[in-house]
């Protein structure tokens, strides 16, 4: 059964959303600040995060950059209408995902499995060259999902982490932000392009020496994104 912890100071909110995940299956916590889900996850770390960006004693952005010192489980912001400069900076700093209030339950409900599924699948195909991919020194392990530059291991999302590999498993080949959204969040690419270039920033701030100047991850100007194949 997973975990999810909904974060949110509104009770009424925490509520609605604990009775859809419930029914679905899911065992519910719920926390009304940031401080308070800090605690709790480092009590017991939930499998999803559902997290209010407005909160009292600890806003949902300095949450996240707390939590992702250590944690790696899928984070779904909560914003309302207009906190468009919070959906980007949230998505920087380590955000999955994000649902605008006010918002369709059903919705909700979608995003979370989603990204789960891209989170809990393992890959397990049989041998070492069906689930690890090697880029020079940029290494994907698919089934114990880790990734490591020279060595040196980095701490990806589960978005970071699936666009690296859909770009791994086709060196050269350019791919819209389009196709990457799609492909990647599984919905509709409907003003996708500062969504995918949020993750692709992130992306390369963690595997690039040089992220202004980028030796994997090539913008294709008016294209979409291809990673560079290296010896």
């Amino acid at each position: 059964m997973f975990h999810i912890l909904i974060c949110d100071d509104d009770a009424d909110i925490r509520a609605a959303l604990r009775i859809y995940l419930e029914s679905e299956g899911y065992a519910v916590s719920e926390a009304a600040d940031g401080e308070d889900c800090l605690a709790q996850v480092e009590r017991q770390a939930p499998d999803l995060a559902l997290l209010d960006v407005m909160m009292p004693k600890l806003d949902g952005i300095h949450t996240i950059a707390h939590l992702r010192q250590t944690y790696n489980f899928p984070i779904i912001l909560l914003t309302a209408k207009g906190e468009d400069a919070d959906k980007i900076l949230g998505l920087n700093i380590g955000a999955d995902d994000y649902v605008t209030k006010p918002f369709n339950p059903i919705e909700v409900l979608a995003r979370v499995k989603s990204q789960l599924r891209r989170f809990t699948t393992l890959g397990g195909r049989g041998p070492e060259s069906e689930h690890v991919l090697r880029n020079g020194g940029l290494v994907l392990d698919d089934k114990a999902k880790t990734v490591t530059v020279d060595g040196d291991g980095v701490t990806l999302t589960p978005i970071e982490f699936h666009i690296l590999q859909l770009l791994m498993s086709h060196p050269g080949q350019v791919f819209s932000a389009a196709h990457i959204y799609e492909s990647v969040w599984q919905n509709d690419a409907i003003g996708s392009e500062g969504t995918v270039a949020v993750h692709i920033r992130h992306l390369r701030e963690k595997i690039e020496i040089d992220p202004a100047n980028p030796r994997y991850i090539k913008v294709v100007w008016g294209l979409g994104y291809k990673m560079e194949e290296q010896p």
